[in-house]
C-alpha cells in the first residue's frame, strides 16, 4: 500500500511524505527539521523509517530542512545539481543523491523522476515518484506556465500535486506592488486557480484518482475559493476522484494512493 500525507503547503514551508514498502519519502523540506520531524511524528510516521529528502528546488519554503535533516538521519538529498549547489553553499554537508538531466533517483522502494520546471531558482523541477506494482505521483509548483515537456511529463499520474497560487481578483487587491503582482502571474511565477483547473482537465484521465492542490498563497488565495475554482473544471472532465486542498499550520492525512488496474491481456 502507498500513502500520502500532506505534512503542510503553503507560502511559509511545504513538505509531503509517501510511505510505502516500509518506507518514507520525503518530498520537499521546506520547514525546520525539529518542525518536519513534530509533523512526520504527528501523522505516526517513524522519521527513521525516512531513506531520502526529495526537493524541487533550493528556495526555503521547499528546501530549508532539507541538508540539516538529511545529515541527521543519514539519508540523501535527491535534487537537480543547481539546487543541490545552492543548497550546499550554506547547507549542512550531507549525500547528495542526482536526478533530472542524470536519469531518475533509486532510493528504497521509490523511482524518482524529474523534469524541468520553469521558475526563478537554480535548476527548479518537477518531480514524479513511482513505487514498483504501484501508483505513480507528481509535484509540480511553483511554475507559472505548464511546458510542453511538464505536460507530458504529468500526463498519466494516479495522484498529481499542483499549485493553485493565486486568485487573480484577490492577488489585484493584494496590495503587492504591480512589480511583485507581474512576477507573481508571469511565466516564471505561480499558478493561479484558473490555470491549475485547466490544466487539470487537459491531464485528466480514467485512472487520475487523487488530486492536492498545493502552494496557497495567504494573502491572494482562500482554500474555498481554490477549491470552488478547480473542482468546477475537474467536473466537466466526468473526475470521479478525491480533491484535497494541502493546510499550511497542520498536517492531512493520511490519504491511500490506489495501484494501478491491471490490464488483462486476450
Amino acid at each position: 500500500m502507498t500513502t500520502l500525507h500532506i505534512l503542510g503547503s503553503g507560502s511559509k514551508g511545504n513538505a509531503f511524505a509517501i510511505e510505502a514498502e516500509g518506507g518514507t519519502l520525503l518530498l520537499e523540506a521546506g520547514f525546520s527539521g525539529r518542525e518536519l520531524e513534530r509533523r512526520m511524528r504527528a501523522q505516526a510516521i517513524d522519521p527513521a523509517s525516512v531513506c531520502a529528502i526529495a526537493v524541487t528546488h533550493e528556495h526555503g519554503d521547499h528546501a530549508r530542512g532539507a541538508t540539516r535533516l538529511a545529515r541527521q538521519l543519514g539519508v540523501p538529498v535527491v535534487a537537480s545539481g543547481g539546487t543541490w549547489t545552492a543548497l550546499a553553499r550554506g547547507g549542512e554537508p550531507c549525500e547528495w543523491q542526482p536526478t533530472g538531466s542524470r536519469g531518475p533517483a533509486v532510493v528504497g522502494p521509490f523511482t524518482i523522476e524529474a523534469c524541468p520546471c520553469p521558475h526563478d531558482a537554480a535548476e527548479p523541477l518537477a518531480l514524479g515518484v513511482r513505487v514498483a506494482d504501484g501508483p505513480s505521483l507528481a509535484i509540480a509548483t511553483d511554475f507559472g506556465r505548464p511546458t510542453q515537456a511538464l505536460r507530458f511529463f504529468l500526463r498519466e499520474r494516479h495522484c498529481l500535486i499542483l499549485e493553485a497560487n493565486y486568485d487573480e481578483v484577490l492577488l489585484r487587491g493584494s496590495g503587492y506592488p504591480a512589480v511583485v503582482q507581474d512576477r507573481i502571474a508571469g511565466a516564471g511565477g505561480h499558478l493561479s486557480n484558473t490555470a491549475c483547473g485547466m490544466l487539470l482537465a487537459e491531464l485528466h484521465h480514467a485512472e487520475l484518482h487523487t488530486v492536492v492542490l498545493a502552494h496557497l498563497s495567504q494573502r491572494c488565495n482562500t482554500p474555498e475559493v481554490a477549491a470552488r475554482t478547480v473542482a468546477a473544471a475537474l467536473e466537466r472532465t466526468g473526475f470521479r476522484g478525491a480533491l484535497h486542498v494541502a493546510p499550511q499550520d497542520e498536517p492531512l492525512g493520511p490519504i491511500t494512493l490506489r495501484a494501478p488496474a491491471q490490464r488483462v491481456l486476450l
